[in-house]
């Protein structure tokens, strides 16, 4: 192994210890602290309501775009009434909490580390320990509850918009009959996608609101450093978004199988 690499190495298991110790943190402050209601509920309206309009958007295309391939598809071989189960459950399992994920880590992801980074720059976290405050009691949990709060809710509002915008496209472009596509739907649809789904979303809330509040709370100093923290932040959740994404896959179909 190279020097380059080992010293890659090192650094990738030192920054995941931190990670880890701030997760540690974290927990130990929803068990000990009592929660302030009125950040969480600042931070839910930021993070939930605020995301509305780009997780809807995404939603709607996504299932549109995912009829309109696979009834493409499954004109060839007179499978038309299949086409919105596989939307479904594409939607419920997979799309739908990935693509709402990747764009809250876009959106809010992107804001929290700039927002803490921005904080730690001018040494207002600082001053938060000498008024015998702990930021993480203070500006981490209340993040990461109300993304975990948010994030599956949102993944809801995605699903469904996109099972309808996918069904709209199917019944009045594509002209498949409805009350087959309909009936296919429900038969092939299980409720152990939509649990899948659901678990993916807390999931996935967690590890957006832990990567993006440890790169702001930990970002060099200067402009520049709240600028690659906040980059960071966004490209450091989206690879946990689709690498956790493969093995949340295979173990919670084989657990609900």
């Amino acid at each position: 192994m190279t020097a380059s690499a080992k010293k890659w190495l090192s650094e990738g298991l030192e920054e995941t210890g931190r990670i880890a110790l701030l997760l540690g943190e974290t927990a130990r402050s929803l068990v000990t602290q009592r929660l302030n209601w009125r950040d969480l509920v600042h931070q839910l309206h930021f993070i939930g309501v605020k995301s509305q309009s780009v997780v809807l958007i995404t939603g709607a295309f996504t299932g549109m775009v995912l009829c309109a391939q696979a009834y493409f598809q499954f004109h060839k071989v007179k499978m038309d009434t299949a086409t919105l189960a596989v939307v479904s459950v594409s939607m419920c399992s997979e799309l739908g909490p990935v693509l709402t994920a990747l764009m809250v880590a876009g959106r809010v992801g992107a804001a929290i580390a700039a927002e803490l980074g921005t904080m730690r720059v001018t040494e207002q976290i600082d001053a938060l320990r000498t008024l015998a405050t702990h930021p993480v009691d203070y500006l981490v949990v209340p993040r990461l509850v109300a993304t975990i709060v948010a994030l599956p809710l949102l993944t809801v509002e995605a699903i469904v918009i996109g099972i309808g915008a996918g069904y709209w496209v199917a019944v009045h472009l594509l002209n498949i009959d409805a009350s087959y596509s309909w009936a296919n739907m429900i038969k092939y649809s299980d409720a152990v996608d939509v649990v899948i789904g659901f678990t993916k979303a807390l999931i996935f809330g967690a590890l957006v609101a832990l990567l993006s509040c440890y790169k702001g709370m930990n970002c060099s100093e200067g402009a520049e450093g709240v600028g690659r923290a906040t980059t960071e932040a966004v490209v450091f959740s989206s690879i946990a978004i689709l690498i956790s994404n493969f093995f949340l896959t295979l173990f919670l179909t084989r657990v609900f199988s």
